[in-house]
């Protein structure tokens, strides 16, 4: 398995500049550097190049993770929303050849976060979202894209919760390129187990996020049972990556959208985060080989 980290980790606002994050990720002793590619549209050929270039010399693997919002929703019901929704995702996906990157993952099947104010017509908009998928899952093909239909809670999405309904989700979808992206995070409010939803998954699984219940690094004082899910990754030989997805930043637009109401470093230095997501990735790497 390749082990990476997602850049927000630091931040509090999302920035289109994630370069000084491939050295630092290298650095920690990480394999894979995962970026928000939405913030990708804000810049030009040139830094994608250069971002390409970086990530190569220091021998990092960049992956993107993006969450549509209702206005490029490609389960709606509006045509004119699912076609905006497909435009953005062109454009997304032409960055992402520019700089290198062949896997998007996150809830690309719905929008995100959820507004539950409005109706939710669960049935009809997992039937549009599974007809307008293979139409987009072609077009990340010819970009050789793959795809992860990211499990989310129930607080965050409701077209896919549990590994069971991302299962007939891509089943249904039929695509090659199309994969389950489980996030133990999400896993750990809806799944009964976590190492049954693994092995369901099996050849499907894509992609996997790691973090602890309270959005932490994974660490061996914490209360998810990492020695199992391990396990249970090789056992249905899972060689795949796995990216930490941490959130620890109090504040901002992502403290808001992810949630972050109180400090979970209690006031500690960048450097702290720095110390903490390369003592992560040598845990895991000592524990799962």
């Amino acid at each position: 398995m390749k082990y990476g980290i997602y850049y927000p980790y630091w931040l509090t606002e999302w920035s289109p500049d994630s370069i000084p994050f491939v050295t630092r990720a290298k650095k920690l002793g990480f394999d894979i550097l995962e970026v928000p590619t939405q913030e990708f549209l804000q810049l030009d050929d040139e830094y994608l190049i250069r971002l390409r270039t970086i990530a190569e010399e220091e021998g990092i693997r960049l992956t993107g993770g993006y969450g549509p919002d209702a206005e490029h929703e490609i389960s709606s019901k509006d045509p004119a929303i699912v076609k905006a929704g497909f435009e953005k995702f062109e454009k997304i996906f032409q960055r992402m050849q520019t700089a290198g990157i062949k896997k998007l993952g996150g809830g690309l099947y719905s929008y995100w976060p959820v507004d539950y104010s409005k109706p939710i017509d669960k049935p009809g908009d997992l039937q549009r979202s599974i007809e307008n998928m293979r139409t987009l899952a072609d077009m990340a093909a010819a970009y050789d894209i793959t795809l992860g239909m990211e499990v989310l809670n129930r607080f965050e999405g409701y077209l896919l919760n549990i590994c069971e309904e991302a299962v007939d989700y891509v089943e249904k979808v039929g695509k090659s390129n199309v994969k389950i992206m489980l996030d133990v995070f999400h896993m750990n409010i809806e799944e009964d187990s976590f190492t049954e939803a693994i092995r369901l998954a099996g050849s499907r699984l894509g992609h996997v996020h790691l973090g602890e219940a309270n959005r932490r690094p994974p660490h061996a004082e914490g209360r998810i049972p990492w020695a199992e899910i391990g396990k249970a990754l090789h056992e249905i030989g899972y060689d795949g990556d796995v990216v930490m997805e941490p959130f620890v930043r109090q504040g901002g637009t992502i403290g808001q959208q992810i949630k972050i109401w109180h400090d979970p470093m209690k006031g500690a230095p960048e450097s702290q985060l720095d110390i903490d997501a390369a003592a992560s990735v040598k845990f895991l790497r000592e524990l799962w080989g």
